[in-house]
């Protein structure tokens, strides 16, 4: 009899933000996939989940699918988590999912916490419609990838880390011009969160002014206006 994979998203600050549910379906899994146990192993404690853990991240998750998929088939109750936020957005959980389907066993994916959609309706730009880009290519592919967003009409989300900002900012300048519409947001749900609106130049040169800032960043882009 096959088991069942459950996708279980995780708050991406304020520990509130974990749903009932989630709990529920952590502590009744036969065993936790986490992206980094250590990280993870804190926010089960903090809601007494004794379920057991085991690594899965980018770097092993090739290696040990295949034998996952085959628990799974043989009953197995697995949840799959990331470091914070839904897996398989920017994070590990793709492959899994798309292996499990091909075997035909159940998935079962809860709503819950994600960084970029409380970024975009805070942007105050258009939501209606919207394209989510992720983590932009450091190196190969960058240039390539900003040369087909440049004509984008939607509103375009990237996440960005810190040592990243300025660089990105400046790439946004160049490509998408310096009098774009863009909303910036970190350290969401937590202490600091901090959101800055403005236009690219604008925003470039409030970090480039600040100290070194920390947190994982979503950039909120205005796309590309129709002109009349």
């Amino acid at each position: 009899m096959s088991g069942k994979l459950y996708i279980v998203p995780t708050p991406v600050g304020n520990l509130k933000d974990m749903t009932f549910r989630a709990v529920e379906v952590l502590k009744n899994a036969d065993l936790i996939l986490a992206e980094d146990t250590r990280t993870s192993g804190k926010l089960l404690k903090h809601f007494d989940i004794e379920t057991p853990q085991r690594s899965y991240h980018k770097f092993n998750e090739h290696k040990i699918v295949d034998h996952l998929v085959e628990q799974l088939q043989n009953g197995a109750q697995f949840a799959l988590i990331s470091d914070a936020g839904t897996p398989a957005i920017s994070d590990p959980g793709y492959l899994l999912v798309h292996k499990a389907i091909e075997k035909d066993i159940p998935i079962e994916t809860l709503p819950g916490a994600t960084a970029f959609v409380p970024a975009l309706v805070n942007s105050g730009l258009p939501s209606e419609r919207f394209v989510f880009e992720g983590f932009l290519p450091v190196k190969k592919g960058r240039q390539t990838r900003f040369k087909e967003l440049e004509h984008e009409p939607r509103t375009m989300i990237f996440y960005e880390s810190p040592h990243k900002l300025i660089r990105t900012l400046k790439d946004f300048e160049k490509y998408f011009g310096p009098d774009r519409s863009i909303s910036v947001s970190r350290e969401i749900s937590k202490l600091y969160e901090e959101t800055i609106r403005g236009t690219v130049a604008d925003v470039l040169k409030i970090f480039e002014e600040k100290p070194a800032i920390k947190g994982e960043f979503v950039l909120v882009l205005q796309g590309l206006k129709n002109k009349k």
